[in-house]
């Protein structure tokens, strides 16, 4: 009897706790470096989808190496959804400085709310470093 009621007592005091996190405490950092343009449009259907299924969720898309053109005016695929995502406080799209550099970008070819990052590993590192969950983008 005494072990029934520790269970039940766990098991109650692990259901409140689970249930008193929602999605505003919730922070996802993707990292994409795929040139596919397939590979692209998941990440934002994704990063999309987690928007509106938990309003107040932080994300963050980071790109880098064969993925800059995503971010790039003349270049992006997606574009028109990045512009429409960009208008969430909560998500925000980073390029990597030094890819840019790499390849002879500036932010002028950069679409509108994207941010520059120094480093795009750096800043996936920092973001788990403070807690936030890692999603890599991969073709399928």
């Amino acid at each position: 009897m005494k072990t029934l009621l520790s269970t039940a007592v766990f098991s109650i005091l692990a259901t409140v706790a689970a249930l008193g996190q929602d999605a505003s405490s919730k922070k996802i950092v993707f990292d994409i470096t795929s040139a596919d343009p397939k590979v692209q449009e998941t990440a934002i259907r994704h990063v999309g989808l987690m928007a509106d299924s938990y309003p107040g969720i932080q994300l963050e898309l980071v790109v880098y190496g064969g993925a800059l053109p995503m971010f790039m005016k003349e270049k992006s695929t997606v574009g028109e959804k990045i512009a429409e995502l960009a208008q969430n406080k909560n998500i925000t799209f980073a390029a990597c400085q030094g890819t840019m550099k790499r390849h002879n970008v500036d932010a002028s070819q950069l679409l509108p709310g994207v941010t520059v990052v120094p480093d795009a590993i750096m800043e996936i590192v920092t973001k788990q470093n403070e807690g936030w969950g890692y999603i890599k983008e991969v073709a399928y």
